[in-house]
Formats: structure tokens, sequence, C-alpha cells
């Protein structure tokens, strides 16, 4: 789930119909065990939304059992019978239906939501769309097809930057301070040139030594 003040992860451009929630990160043990990423915000989540499929919405990982690890879940699954297996999946994308998904709560949404809509200025000027959410401390949205602009750029998702998100209306409006958009033809500023040193006294000229 998303909200304004912290985005879960998802994948930059994604179908509407699937969600990415994790991926495989390998084996666990010897006995066939899968362990997970998940990219839900409450990581044992994920296996809420078991099973998993891949972007065709091919099943391609259920969970028969699972427990929490350091960093991932581990699960048993009856696709996956060997560790030989579950090293072949490595790194496996894993999505679930969007509409497997609960409803998001106020001011929270999905990042597969946001990917694709409109950006508007204040005043309804075309500002691109998004492209894509990055997560991190601050999460951003990748802005792409602003007309002038030199390519995409990254807009801080926070309330004040976004005051409205519109979905039925596909798009959000930005309060976009001037400068964020790197422009074509935009020069920028030079840094003044260093102050001048001030000039050392001349020392008074030695007298001839007697």
């Amino acid at each position: 789930m998303a909200s304004w003040a912290r985005l879960s992860p998802s994948a930059p451009i994604l179908p509407k119909s699937f969600v990415l929630v994790g991926a495989i990160a390998g084996a666990f043990g010897v006995r066939g065990e899968v362990r997970l990423r998940s990219f839900t915000a409450d990581p044992e989540a994920i296996v809420d939304y078991a099973p998993f499929c891949n972007e065709e919405g091919q099943i391609i990982l259920s969970v028969q059992s699972w427990r929490p690890i350091k960093d991932g879940i581990v699960v048993t699954s009856k696709d996956v019978p060997t560790r030989e297996a579950a090293m072949a999946m490595r790194n496996t994308k894993l999505f679930v239906p969007r509409d497997r998904l609960p409803e998001a709560e106020e001011d929270e949404f999905y990042h597969v939501d946001l990917i694709g809509l409109r950006l508007e200025a204040l005043d309804g000027a075309d500002l691109g769309r998004v492209r894509a959410v990055i997560p991190g401390p601050q999460d951003l949205l990748e802005i792409e097809a602003t007309p002038g602009a030199k390519g995409s750029w990254f807009l801080p998702f926070t309330k004040a930057l976004v005051p409205i998100v519109d979905l039925p209306g596909k798009k959000l409006i930005g309060d976009v301070p001037l400068g964020l958009i790197p422009m074509v033809g935009e020069v920028p500023e030079e840094p003044p040139p260093p102050p001048a040193r001030p000039k050392s006294p001349k020392k008074p000229a030695k007298g001839p030594s007697t």
C-alpha cells in the first residue's frame, strides 16, 4: 500500500490487472524451501495473496507452509520440489491480480494506480505523466513526457507537492517549485568568482650590508 508519507515498492510499469508483491530470493536449506523477498508494507502479509503468478497471470508458486526469517519469508511449495528448482527461480518476480488486494485506505495508494497518471500544475498546465515510483527515505515520482523538459525528472511524493490525487480523473495536481524541472536550453547559473586575495604589503628593501 502507498501513502503520501511512505509508499510500498512496486514495479516501474505494469499492466493494471497485476501488482508486483515480491520476488524469489533463492533457496533456503537443502529441502527445497524457497526464500521470498516481500514488497508488501507488512512483509508477512505477502503469503495472504498466494498463489503467485507471472505477469501473464500464469500461476508459478503456491504456498503450502511458511515461516518468517531474518530479511525475508521461507515457504514450501509443491511447485518447487528441490533446492535446485528453487535456485533456478531466483530473482523471479511474483505478481497477484489487482482485485485480490484490499481496498486502499484514505490517503493511501498502490503504486500500480499512480503509474501512468497525468501530472498537472495548479493552473492546469501539462507537466507530463508518472513513469515510475521510486521508494526510499523520501519516495519519488519519476515524471516523463514533460513539454520542454530535457528528460524525466523526479518529484517527491508529499502532500505539499502533490496536494490532489484524482484516481477517477487519472491525474495528479502538483504544486511544483520553479527550477525543479530541468528544461531544454536552461543555462545553469555560474558560481560567482572567488574574492580576490588581498595583496600582502611589500617589505621595505634592505640596505646594503656593511
